[in-house]
Parts: structure tokens; C-alpha cells; sequence
């Protein structure tokens, strides 16, 4: 008799919260659906399907005929549903409550749903920290798959991979299969018998072995190229084919038959990490490259396969290091869990929590926290969707908590985690943030009624990928390739548009540029910054009053060696959505000319579109949203965005020049490279010089209004947001 091995195919289906609802019917047509025709004419073939929250209740509500046939393969047994975190959250990115509540509820939903017995989850991303053992067994779940990356950096060989592992943190047990990082080079991109010929040759070296192949579903049709490969050439029926040809030694089953069947081969404790290549991006752009540089210097040594499994990249935690931006999404959804935990335990009104919780599961998507082939770091319709949810969750709780209709508060506290002081100034139509240490920026500014944060900005960066952009498109690999092989521009030029920032693009960044320094040179970012104020620390305190609060902040610097000091106000009032911003500098030469600028960035206005524009009080339209300006004389702005509901207004009180300039990166995705709009820079400036004790000032204003947003929305739910 022939030796036999278990094969357990477990695939991951996701669409995060906020992808538009096109790509979610895409994906459905391209992949989910075919596969699963393809699927039912094979009934020897079982497989494991883990598909995220998100995706499940879009399909739920689309595609409800998909999952009725869903359950009825998880009652005939050829189908294991695993389950998971709700909505796709990286666990150590939250804290232990919302881990067991996400991963418990979901279980809830798919077995109220799909009659399945969840037994066990999908970890997001396979970032793992040996922490998590036990929440994840308090949720109830018995085992979950990692990569076998993380098994060799426990220590344990190639050889010792054909099996599970039992884990444990404090006496609570997790199983823990390797997933086969060959098997997801293999499946679908080498020809079908490659396969089978990869898994006889384990079979007879290590009978009645298990091997897991887990990783995204979507590689089966949504992937660049794999539609054509997979469906119209055959490759997965072939495939199935050639399963049910071998079921005498090549036995497909799931999980939860392999731990039925057999025991674990031993116990490990495994180290933090993902998988291999998630490592590899979590790493600085520079540590990335001479990475892969080491990597194409060695792979060809006789020595690389034994070194290899030495050699690690970095920590995923990390992406809020390289990503501030990410860490300021993170620091906001730690503080709105922290707050309903807080209005759990005082006996808030439990309907409205529970809404508030569902709000905050959402805004934990991991899409929007990190950045590679994949992830959605560098996609703006991702971090505006975290950052809907989390402020809707804010307002549920408001309600919960009874705040009166009108209100205004302000708070200091480290909000953003970096040991320093933010101040946050909230009113019931707006929530502003502020970092005086650093250069005294507005950082947030959430605009409750449509719960959009109009400073969700992402800087640009050198990324290691650069290099393969300055290197021009290429193809790579047999008749179709693997993402992290292809080198697709989805436009043309983007080697000509690669520009960085040195400092984060929000609002209140304060310059001082050469008098002659033009639009082209500040939107390069390639003006000389000739002052000191940039991202240093400024000194603040708060002016109270009953209906009215102003945070002050101030700083003694330099420009052109000169000392300055300015002084910024920013004041908000009890029910209104007008930020006013004033600036004082003081120590200003009456003989010379210095030019400042105040730096203004609105993100989650999108460019290129009629119905998103400049314009002026005078209902003068100056072109979309990507337009560069330069304006003189001026003293209002407008910016409007018609399909969000929104209108923002700048004004001074006294005349000046303006710029204006889209901030749009150059990013990887999965369909190639391409430019990415991500916020709209303002910029007002003038040549300015002291008067007789050297002061110079202007006083501003920033209106936002969502009247036109607001008129769309249902009654029921206008109230709502205006009550709380």
C-alpha cells in the first residue's frame, strides 16, 4: 500500500471595511463564486474556508444564495468554516477584551449563520506573539494556523513541519499547524502535477504526514492574471482532478479531522513574527533593501539553505514606527476601547455599547495599519473607513453617556503615546487634536456628523520598492506570476513623480522660506527651511471660558538666525464647527522682508473630480482638488467636496498669497505601482515684517460645513448625530 498523507486546504477570503463595494463584487465574481462552482463538481475535495467579517457581511447581504450553498457543503462535512477575529483586526494590535470579544462574537454570527462548529481561526496576517495563546483559548478556539517560518524560528528543521503543535500559555492550549510557505508559492502559479509530485515526494519520505496550504483565496481569480490561469485554462480543475485521481495516498481533509486522526507531534513556543515576507516589509526602506541585497548575494551559495533559517526580518509592531500615521489610527481605537470599557463597567445604556463596540471592531481592520505587496497603509479609502468607524463610535458613546446637546471640553493627556503632551478640544460638532511638541500641528480633526477626519494625511516616503520603480515595468516569472514577482506600472511617468517629505504633512506646520521660493520648489518639498519651527517643540496652555476654550502655543526659535517668537491660538466655540487660528510673531526686523508660510493639509478630499473643487466666497470655481494654485491677494478659500457633503472654508483677516498642491505618493498594490492621491495642501503666505515693536499677525478661520451631507441623511439618523 501506498504511504498516505493528509492535505489540508484552508483559504482566507478578505475584503477590509471601507474597500469600495465594486471591488467587493470583483472579488465575488472573480474568485469566490468560481471557485466554489468548480468546487461542487468534485466531491472527494474538502477544504477549510476562512472568509472575514467584513466580506461575510457584504456577501450576506448581496450574495445570500453564496452562503446558503456555504451551509449546506459545512453540513455534508466537505466544508470546515474557521473562524477568526470579526473584522480581520491584527490581535496584539488590540487589547485582550476586544481580542476574545472579536474572535467570541464572529464565532457567534457564523454559527447562527452557517450552522458551522467553529473550532478553529484564521490569524490575521499570521502575526503571532506567544501571548496571545491564552486569549485566543478563553474565545473558545482550539487551534489556528501559522506559517512554517514561524516553526523554523523556533528552532525546529524542515523535517519536523509534516504535523501540528501544541502550544500553551499559563496551562491554556492552543494546536498550532504550519502552513507551507512552498505550497503558497506552488498553488496556483506551477502547473497542477508540480504539486502532486511535491507532496508524493513527502508522502514517501514521511508517511502519514499533514500539510497545510493557507493563504488567500483571492490568488484564485483576483490576482493580476490568475482568472484567466485558474478558470479559463483549467488550473483548478485540473487540479482537483489530479486530488481525486490520488485520493488513495493524497487524503484532503480539514483541520479538524488532521486533530481527530492523529496527535500533536510535540510541543514548541514560538517566537513573534508573520510571514516571511511581512517581516521582510516591516523593516526601514534602507534595512529592506540591503536585506534583499544580502539575499541575491547568498541565495546561490551552497551554504544559503542552512543560513537562511537564521536570518529574520522585522517586527511587525514596527509599522507604527514606519507609518506615524498608523500609530495615530492605533492610539485613537486604544482610547475609544478604554472609554467603553470605562462606560461598561459605570452601567451605560447596554444597546448603545453594543453599537459603539461593533463600531470599534470595525475600526481595528488591519488593512489601514500596514504597508507591502498588500495592505492598505497607502490607501486613503481605507484609513477614512477606520477613522469613520472610530468616530462613530465616539458619538454612540457620547449618547451612552447622556452629554448634553451642546458642549465643549478639552483634555490633556498623551494621546498618541509618545510620552509627550497632546491637547484635545471636542465640541459636539468637532474633535480636534493638537501636538505641541511637535511644531504645535493639528494632527486630527474629526468632523462628527459625517465621522470623517479631515487630517487622515500620510506623508511620502522612501519605500524599498522605489528602486524596482527608478528600474521601469517588467515581467517576471512562467505563465503567470506571483505578486511579489510582478513589476507592473499602472501608469506611466511614476520614476519621474517619486518626491519624500521630512516631516509629517498635517495642519499648522509653520515655515519660513527664502523670498523667492517658488510653488514647484515647496510642493517638491525642495524649498531650504529656513527657520527652526518645523515639528520642534512649542509651549502650550489652555484659555478657558464657560462656551468658548483656545489652546496657545508658542515658541522661541529662529528664521535666518533672527530669534523669533511665534505665538499660535486656536480656538473653538460650543456648537460651532469654526476653528479660528490665530498667530502672533514677535521679534520681526521692521527693515527686512521674511516670508512665512502656514502649512494647511485636508485629506479625504479626493482630486480629479468636477464635483470636488476650489472655489471662492464669490462662488468662483478654480479647478479640482489637484490643482495647483498660486493665488495672490486673497483671503478666502474654499474647498468642497459634493459627493462627501462637504464644504471647508479658510479665511483671514487680511490679504495674502496661497498655494495649493496635491500630496499623491507612488505605492505598491496588488494590481502594480501607481500614484495615489492622499490630502490637498493649502498654503497661505506672506512676506512679512515687523511693526514698531516688531509684531506682525493675522487671525483665521476654518469652517466646516456638512449642510449639504447632512440634508442626504435619513431623519432618524440627522437626530441622532445631532444629539449626541
Amino acid at each position: 500500500m501506498s504511504n498516505t498523507i493528509r492535505l489540508c486546504l484552508v483559504l482566507h477570503n478578505h475584503q477590509p471595511i471601507g474597500n469600495f463595494d465594486g471591488v467587493f463584487e470583483q472579488a465575488y465574481q472573480d474568485s469566490y463564486l468560481p471557485f466554489l462552482d468548480v468546487f461542487d463538481c468534485y466531491p472527494d475535495v474538502k477544504i477549510g474556508l476562512h472568509t472575514s467579517g467584513p466580506l461575510m457581511e457584504w456577501l450576506d447581504e448581496h450574495h445570500p444564495e453564496y452562503l446558503d450553498r456555504l451551509a449546506a457543503h459545512v453540513k455534508s462535512g466537505r466544508i470546515e468554516i474557521i473562524g477568526g477575529v470579526f473584522y480581520e483586526a491584527i490581535l496584539p494590535m488590540i487589547p485582550p477584551r476586544d481580542r476574545v470579544g472579536q474572535i467570541a462574537s464572529y464565532t457567534k454570527w457564523l454559527t447562527d449563520r452557517l450552522g458551522a462548529k467553529i473550532q478553529g481561526m484564521w490569524m490575521p496576517e499570521r502575526v503571532w506573539e506567544q501571548q496571545l495563546t491564552a486569549d485566543i483559548a478563553d474565545a473558545g478556539i482550539q487551534y489556528t494556523i501559522l506559517d512554517d517560518f514561524h516553526f523554523k524560528n523556533a528552532g525546529l528543521a524542515q523535517d519536523e513541519l509534516y504535523g501540528y503543535y501544541v502550544t500553551e500559555e499559563y496551562g491554556k492550549l492552543l494546536s498550532v499547524f504550519p502552513g507551507s510557505e512552498k505550497m503558497r508559492y506552488l498553488l496556483p502559479f506551477a502547473p497542477a502535477q508540480d504539486t502532486i509530485n511535491y507532496l508524493r515526494g513527502i508522502a514517501d519520505q514521511f508517511p502519514n504526514s499533514v500539510i497545510v496550504f493557507g493563504d488567500d483565496g483571492e490568488k484564485f481569480g483576483t490576482w493580476p492574471d490568475t482568472k484567466a490561469h485558474v478558470y479559463d485554462r483549467g488550473w483548478l480543475a485540473q487540479f482537483f482532478e489530479l486530488l481525486t485521481a490520488n485520493k488513495d495516498w493524497l487524503i484532503t481533509t480539514t483541520l479538524a479531522e488532521a486533530t481527530e486522526a492523529l496527535p500533536p507531534v510535540g510541543k514548541v513556543y514560538i517566537p513573534e513574527g508573520s510571514y516571511r515576507e511581512m517581516t521582510e516589509w516591516a523593516m526601514p526602506a534602507q534595512q529592506q533593501m540591503d536585506y534583499e541585497d544580502l539575499v541575491h548575494e547568498m541565495e546561490h551559495d551552497e551554504r544559503w539553505d542552512k543560513i537562511k533559517r537564521y536570518i529574520r526580518g522585522g517586527y511587525w509592531r514596527n509599522f507604527k514606527v514606519r507609518y506615524p500615521e498608523t500609530d495615530e489610527m492605533y492610539s485613537r481605537a486604544l482610547s475609544i476601547s478604554n472609554r467603553l470599557a470605562a462606560a461598561e463597567a459605570n452601567g451605560c445604556d447596554s444597546r448603545l455599547l453594543e453599537l459603539a463596540k461593533r463600531e470599534l471592531y470595525r475600526g481595528q481592520c488591519n488593512c489601514s495599519y500596514w504597508h507591502g505587496a498588500f495592505g492598505g497603509t497607502y490607501l486613503p479609502h481605507l484609513r477614512n473607513a477606520v477613522y469613520n468607524h472610530l468616530i462613530a463610535a465616539d458619538n454612540l458613546l457620547d449618547q451612552a453617556e447622556h452629554k448634553p446637546a451642546s458642549f465643549i471640553e478639552a483634555e490633556v493627556a498623551d494621546f498618541n503615546l509618545d510620552a509627550r503632551q497632546e491637547v484635545r478640544l471636542e465640541d459636539e460638532k468637532l474633535i480636534a487634536l493638537l501636538a505641541p511638541a511637535t511644531g504645535g500641528t493639528l494632527y486630527e480633526l474629526d468632523v462628527r456628523s459625517i465621522c470623517h477626519n479631515l487630517l487622515a494625511t500620510l506623508s511620502r516616503r522612501p519605500e524599498a520598492y522605489h528602486r524596482k520603480v527608478l528600474a521601469g515595468p517588467s515581467a517576471a516569472g512562467g505563465e503567470v506570476a506571483s505578486i511579489h514577482d510582478r513589476v507592473v506600472f499602472k501608469q506611466e511617468g511614476l520614476d519621474k513623480m517619486l518626491q519624500y517629505d521630512t516631516y509629517q504633512r498635517k495642519t499648522l506646520v509653520d515655515h519660513f522660506f527664502d523670498n523667492n521660493a517658488s510653488l514647484e520648489q515647496v510642493a517638491l518639498n525642495n524649498a531650504m527651511e529656513r527657520g527652526d519651527f518645523v515639528e520642534t517643540p512649542y509651549e502650550a496652555k489652555l484659555r478657558r471660558n464657560p462656551d468658548r476654550i483656545q489652546v496657545q502655543m508658542s515658541r522661541a526659535g529662529n528664521a535666518w538666525g533672527i530669534p523669533l517668537t511665534i505665538t499660535k491660538g486656536v480656538t473653538m466655540t460650543a456648537g460651532s464647527s469654526v476653528l479660528e487660528i490665530a498667530y502672533l510673531l514677535e521679534g520681526l526686523p521692521q527693515d527686512q522682508a521674511l516670508h512665512f508660510a502656514v502649512e494647511m493639509n485636508l485629506a479625504g478630499l479626493p482630486s480629479g473630480a468636477d464635483d470636488r473643487y476650489f472655489h471662492q466666497a464669490d462662488g468662483k470655481k478654480l479647478g479640482h482638488l489637484g490643482t495647483q494654485l498660486d493665488l495672490h491677494e486673497v483671503q478666502d478659500l474654499g474647498l468642497k467636496d459634493e459627493w462627501l457633503g462637504i464644504d471647508c472654508r479658510w479665511s483671514a483677516d487680511r490679504p495674502t498669497s496661497l498655494w495649493t498642491f496635491p500630496i499623491s505618493t507612488v505605492s505598491q498594490s496588488e494590481g502594480g505601482f501607481e500614484m495615489v492621491h492622499q490630502s490637498v495642501c493649502m498654503m497661505p503666505h506672506w512676506w512679512v515684517q515687523g511693526d514698531a515693536e516688531g509684531r506682525w499677525s493675522v487671525v483665521m478661520q476654518l469652517e466646516i460645513d456638512t449642510a449639504m451631507a447632512e440634508s442626504r441623511m435619513p431623519k432618524v439618523v440627522r437626530e441622532s448625530v445631532n444629539a449626541g
